[in-house]
Parts: C-alpha cells; structure tokens; sequence
C-alpha cells in the first residue's frame, strides 16, 4: 500500500504514543538535520550581525517549544537565510556594523534594540495567529513574492562572497555589487583559498551524491567543514600571524575563526536579554513590521510547502503554527537569539531522512544544545569563510536562473513582476520592493480586464445547492487580491459541509496566476477529503502563457 493510501488509523501523530513509536525514524533523522543546521545557523547568525551562538539558540527554542504548540508534522524551526537582510539591517540601524571590526559596545547596544523589535514583532505573531489571521498568508501574489526571496538571495551573495574572500565590506546591494572586481583583487589568498573550495563542494557534492551513494549521506555543509577546518588548521588561523605573497603581506588569525567561548557550557555566559527602550524610538516599528510580516509570510509559505510533500498528507493549522513560531520567537529574543520561520530546506531534509513526527525536530534541537554546550571549543576551529561559501550558495538557490525561466513559462507579465521586484528591494528594502511589486501587479490586472471594484471582493453567487454539490458562478475577477474571500466560501461551502463544489469562472474577466495555482492546491485539499472541486467555464478564457497556472482572461473581454 502507497504511503499516500495509508489508512488514517497508520498515520503518524506527534502525540505521546507516536514519540515511542517511531522514536527511532525520529531521532535518526533529528540528528541528520542537526549536521546540516549546525553551520547554517552560525553562518546566518553572523551573517545578521548577531553573535554566533545566537542562531543555536533560535534553533534550540524553537525546536523544543514548538514542537508541543504547532501540530506541524515535519516542518524544521529555526534560524533562515531569508531574514538575514532585515536582521542586519535593522543591526544597522541601530548603529552596529555586524561586528565587522570585531564586537564592539555599539554592536552589543545595537544587538540588544534588535532583541527588542523582535520580541514586539513575536508578540505580533501570537496576535496575528489567536484571530485566526494565518490566511493572511495567501494574499500575497506569487510573482511578488518569489521576486522577494530571489532579491534577498542576490543581497546574501554580494555580501557573503567578500566575507568567503577574507575581505572587509560594507555599503548597500548595489554598491557591493560595483565593488565585486575590487574585493577579488583584494582578497586573502589563504581565506579565499577555504572558501573557495567550500563553496565547489557546495555546488558539486550534489552532483557527487547521485554518482557515489556514500557521498548522499553526508550532508554538504558537513562535508564543508571536514575539509575547510583542517585547511584553518593548515594556515594556523588559531594564532596572529602573517605571509607574503608578491610582496604583499597578508594577515591571519582567530578573527577569520567563528568566534566561541572557551570552555564547556560558556555558551550560558552569551545569554543576552533586550533593550525595550529601543522601541521608543519610531525607527523599531519599521523593523517591527518587517520581522512580523516577512517572517510570518515565510513561515507560512514553508509550512504550505512541507504540507504538499509530506508522505502522509498531514495538514497544519496555520494559525497554530504562527502562534507556535510567535511564542518561540518571543522566548529566544529574552534569551539573545535570532527571530524563526518553519525552514523549507531542513524541512526537506527531515522529510527525506525518514522523520514521522514532529519530535525529529526536537531532538535536532537538542543535538544542537548539546554540541554548543559540550564542544564550543570545536566550533571555533570553523573559518568564517567555509560559513559565508555555505550563504553564497543558499544565495544562489534563492535566486536560481532557473526561478527566471519557470516564471517566463508562467506568462512575460508574471516576469515582469518578478524581475521588478527584484530591483525593487535591491534599489530601496523589502517592503518597499514587494510593494512595487504588488503595485505593477495591480496595474497589470486592471490593463486585463479585471474592474477596481473586483480586486478585493470578489464577486459571488451560489446557483446550485443540493445534498452533495453546490455550484458557485464568480463573475468579474478572480485575482490574488480577492483570492481569500473567495477561498473561505470554497471552504466554508464545501469543505465544512462536506460537499463537492464546482466553481464556475465562464463569467470572469480574469483568473490570475496566483489563484489558478491556489485552486489546484485547494482541489488537492478537496481529494483528501474524498471531495472533489471541479473548475469550469475556463474555455471561455485565454491563456497568456502555454502554462497550466498562467492567467486567463476572457477572449471577449476589453481591455
């Protein structure tokens, strides 16, 4: 029998029965998670401009507390690339460099105000999940948000690659990418060195797993650090030193080392707790909202997606799942750590490594705890270098060339939206950018067909109800702005009245790309209840890319 026709009575359950039950599939794959978390969440922590330990204390709090809040299965929580550009932003602003000249006081008060504008953005989160809000998530087009997340891997990549150099940098996306020719002339020989081939077995050992079968069971970011900490050793990085290349003379030292306490369980020593009084300042809100917002669409985002490839088809309550990421946020930033979202790629990995239940998150967290612990000493043998290879290469995969064709398949106005969000969030900050975004999207949808009266109610009307079906007629537009009106009415009719529904779009102006992707979501949400919805009327319609998700519009409407 497929996993897929598993009968529910075999379903694991992240209950008290299930944690015996498949203890072992748990803890093995737990800890297989917690070899490829353990170097992303320094990387990403330094990378926000946050002390290393910072990230472990994300991944540990939330691991352990959301386990017994959220009743996603499989979902992984912890530190992520995507918010790196707010956290150190927000560092920034508060006067902090990201300990580019080392830990300063003004790093540590700046440090301290971002803790803060966490918490206030976690108690957000609790808010925004208590009222039921998590369909919020939905609201927001596809295009645009893809275009944000390919901006902020562009953003990681030009300001890790100076830091896998062994050089300095600072100044906006843009700038960085100007300054590229310069940081590689100026680079450190023996840095450049690790983080080059660090991040040629990123690339490459992938490709290698397919071709050796022992090769896939060692995660890359692990296969990173057995090769980049003996190079460190090689140069000697733990003592101040320097060498002469051409004559020019190139320093080393700790400082191109993560930076860990020195003795077992030092890690305590590092717990910070905020600065309230930074939320006085207006500035805090910005950033305020833009934790709240951003990580909240992305947890969302990752709890969706971890749904749609769970083996089982287990459903998460969204909003449980936000209040479950809020109330871990909220603890870690009393405690110095990192603001969480459900993480899609460990996420992936737990999947792939046999987890049933949610507690294979938990014991990943408690594996991390455990090392940063017991071990710190090793984890300051780590290069800085081997980290940023790791976050280009996270980069990369946000922002792959391959994102750019999928979305020119979708439809050219899809492209549009996706490239001018790019630019967008490059060129000014990710809410400006996604708002640029959005508003071309608006632009575009009203040069369709669809009237300004339709783009946030849509229009509605049941003309058959019986027993086992009812039939909806939407007329004027079905866009992503007026998709969650919409989709509570599916639900509300059909799901929670366990009856098959057939959606009529013959009428419609438009039918965007974003919700003819959410409907065939929503049918495979319909099979699992062994309902059906049924979409009809789209002959009527012209697609403008030869896509099953591109948007239709009405041969006869005008434009």
């Amino acid at each position: 029998m497929s996993q897929s026709q598993t009968p529910i009575k075999e379903v694991p359950r992240g209950n008290l029965s299930g944690f015996t039950k498949y203890f072992k599939y748990d803890i093995q794959s737990g800890f297989f998670v917690f070899l490829i978390a353990l170097p992303l969440c320094l990387g990403i922590s330094l990378a926000s401009g946050y002390p290393p330990l910072a990230g472990i204390f994300t991944a540990i709090v939330g691991s352990i507390l959301a386990t017994f809040i959220s009743n996603s299965e499989l979902t992984i929580k912890g530190p992520a690339a995507g918010l790196i550009v707010i956290a150190v932003g927000c560092i920034k602003d508060f006067g902090g460099d990201g300990m580019a000249g080392g830990w300063s006081d003004a790093d540590m008060t700046a440090y301290k105000a971002a803790l803060a504008v966490g918490f206030a953005a976690a108690v957000l989160q609790i808010v925004f999940g208590i009222v039921r809000a998590g369909i919020v998530g939905e609201f927001f087009p596809l295009s645009a948000v893809h275009g944000m997340l390919a901006a902020i891997g562009v953003i990681i990549i030009l300001k890790q690659f100076p830091v896998a150099l062994g050089v300095t940098a600072k100044g906006e996306p843009l700038e960085l990418l100007k300054e590229m020719p310069h940081f590689v002339m100026e680079a450190n020989p023996a840095i450049a060195a690790i983080g080059g081939v660090s991040l040629l077995i990123m690339f490459l050992w992938p490709w290698i797993g397919k071709k050796v079968a022992v090769a896939k069971k060692v995660p890359a970011p692990i296969m990173v650090l057995l090769v980049a900490i003996p190079m460190g050793m090689g140069f000697d990085l733990l003592h101040e030193h320097s060498y002469v290349i051409h004559g020019h003379q190139y320093p080393l030292s700790d400082q191109f080392l993560v930076e860990m306490p020195d003795h077992m369980f030092g890690m305590f020593e590092q717990l910070t707790g905020p600065d309230f009084s930074a939320l006085a300042q207006p500035k805090a809100w910005k950033w305020v909202a833009m934790f709240f917002m951003i990580g909240s669409l992305e947890s969302l985002l990752s709890a969706k997606a971890v749904d749609l490839i769970d083996p089982y088809k287990r459903k998460t309550n969204m909003d449980r799942d936000v209040i479950a990421v809020g109330s871990a946020n909220l603890c870690v930033a009393l405690i110095g750590g990192l603001p969480m979202i459900s993480e899609i790629v460990r996420s992936r990995a737990n999947i792939d490594n046999g987890a049933k239940t949610r507690f294979a998150d938990m014991w990943h967290g408690i594996f991390l705890l455990a090392c940063a612990a017991l071990i710190p000493t090793f984890l300051h043998r780590i290069p800085l270098a081997a980290l940023a290879a790791m976050l280009v290469y996270t980069g990369f995969r946000l922002a792959h060339p391959t994102e750019f064709v999928n979305i020119w398949k979708i439809g050219r106005e899809q492209l549009a939206i996706f490239a001018t969000t790019i630019v967008a969030v490059l060129a000014t900050d990710l809410l400006i950018g996604i708002g640029i975004g959005i508003a071309l999207k608006f632009i575009i949808h009203l040069a369709n067909g669809a009237t300004v009266g339709s783009l946030f109610r849509p229009s509605l009307s049941v003309v058959e109800n019986t027993q086992s079906q009812i039939r909806i007629v939407a007329t004027k537009s079905a866009i992503f702005s007026n998709w969650i009106p919409l989709r509570r009415q599916i639900e509300s009719l059909g799901l929670m009245e366990h009856k098959n529904v057939v959606l009529d779009l013959t009428e419609t102006n438009l039918v965007d790309h974003s919700v003819m992707e959410k409907l065939h979501e929503l049918q495979s949400e319909f099979e699992l209840e062994n309902l059906s919805l049924e979409i009809v009327g789209l002959d009527e319609h012209k697609p403008l890319a030869n896509h099953e998700h591109a948007a239709r519009k009405r041969k006869q409407a005008v434009i």
